[in-house]
């Protein structure tokens, strides 16, 4: 699959490349899955880290900040 979800390409609006490269990749997978969502972990200032979480719903997204 390599469009992604309404919601999730809106996620990514407005975001650095560096970010969406980051995180897209996940976001494929969580779509072509179609079962659970995706945590995104900033640490800052210069660590971003996006996975499929089984605690998620599919659809979500979740940002946290460790």
């Amino acid at each position: 699959m390599s469009q992604l979800p309404a919601g999730y390409a809106k996620f990514l609006e407005g975001r650095t490349n560096d970010f969406i490269e980051t995180v897209r990749p996940v976001l494929l997978q969580s779509a072509a899955d179609g079962l659970y969502g995706v945590r995104v972990v900033v640490n800052e200032p210069h660590a971003l880290q996006a996975l499929v979480d089984d605690r998620i719903p599919f659809g979500t997204i979740v940002e946290d900040v460790d």
